[in-house]
């Protein structure tokens, strides 16, 4: 009798186990059900150098679109340096982030960078310049061609048929200073005598130094045509100080720049939108994570501002 009672007590202890692993296991079949779509994604953002306004605005833009949509950003500054990039991005593969959005500073030297990233399975964005090698997801810009295309048609209206100007280039490699090029030399070569093209790295302070030496060398400059308005503003103090007259168009419409338009003292700028731009990138970051499709090539509208 006893045995029959001790056989009956570990059958019923047998079936309790058994239930009890049941139990656990069906509750994880319902809570594991893919990824969280959109959720506390970590995107690292590359960027050309945060001494200029324009990509102080496109950070911010971008900071601020992260935070509305539940994602973390890390901002690194490359602070003009294609080989400080290449680092930087290096560092944030090595973080293991979920996306990594780059600004480039040269846009041959920075394929290397992404490259790496497509090697660690890392997808990437390209913000307001392009990169010429690697995969990118998208590349979110301005059209930097018709940009400088409305530039040229803009200084030619102010200074007439075959006057003499002069063009401030950006960073030389830059994606954003070629195409900007690109689209004014349409307009100018066949309008405009262009007596000197030199470049002053989208930076206010070589834009001074460079429109000086222009100014020696070519006293006939009637206008200036500057890849960005830091340059544009540097080429302004150049010729003020000279007591000359010089109409200078800029690009990018940043803050300084429209208030000199405003003066009266700048003629004109293209309006680029860098916050814009810094939030689509990261909504378009996410969307690509949250398995969406993206367009390749995102462009932003641009605008002349004039007096």
């Amino acid at each position: 009798m006893k045995k029959m009672l001790l056989m009956f007590v570990l059958l019923a202890m047998m079936v309790l186990a058994a239930c009890s692993m049941e139990a656990p296991g069906s509750d994880s079949e319902e809570t594991t059900g893919g990824e969280d779509a959109g959720g506390d994604y970590t995107i690292g953002f590359s960027i050309s150098t945060l001494n200029n306004p324009f990509f102080v605005t496109l950070s911010e833009g971008a900071e601020a679109k992260a935070s509305e949509m539940g994602a973390s950003l890390s901002v690194v500054d490359a602070q003009d340096d294609a080989s400080k990039q290449a680092s930087d991005v290096e560092d944030l593969i090595q973080q293991g982030v979920d996306m990594i959005l780059i600004n480039p500073v040269d846009s041959e030297a920075v394929a290397s960078a992404v490259e790496s990233a497509n090697n660690a399975n890392i997808p990437v964005i390209t913000v307001d310049r392009s990169a010429e090698g690697g995969e990118v997801v998208s590349h979110i810009a301005s059209d930097n061609v018709a940009g400088g295309e409305m530039a040229g048609e803009y200084l030619l209206s102010l200074v007439g048929d075959n006057a003499q100007v002069a063009e401030l280039e950006g960073v030389p490699g830059s994606s954003a200073a070629r195409e900007r090029g690109e689209g004014f030399n349409k307009v100018a070569t066949e309008s405009l005598d262009v007596v000197a093209k030199q470049t002053a790295n989208f930076n206010r302070a070589e834009g001074l130094s460079v429109m000086e030496n222009i100014l020696q060398a070519n006293p006939d400059v009637t206008g200036v045509f500057a890849h960005n308005d830091e340059m544009a503003l540097g080429a302004l103090e150049a010729i003020e100080a000279a007591g000359k007259e010089v109409a200078v168009v800029g690009f990018d419409a940043t803050n300084d720049a429209v208030a000199a338009v405003e003066e009266g003292r700048l003629d004109g700028t293209i309006a680029q939108k860098p916050e814009l731009i810094g939030e689509m990138a990261v909504e378009t970051a996410v969307q690509h994570l949250d398995g969406e499709e993206v367009e390749a090539s995102i462009p932003v509208e641009l605008e002349l501002i004039q007096p």
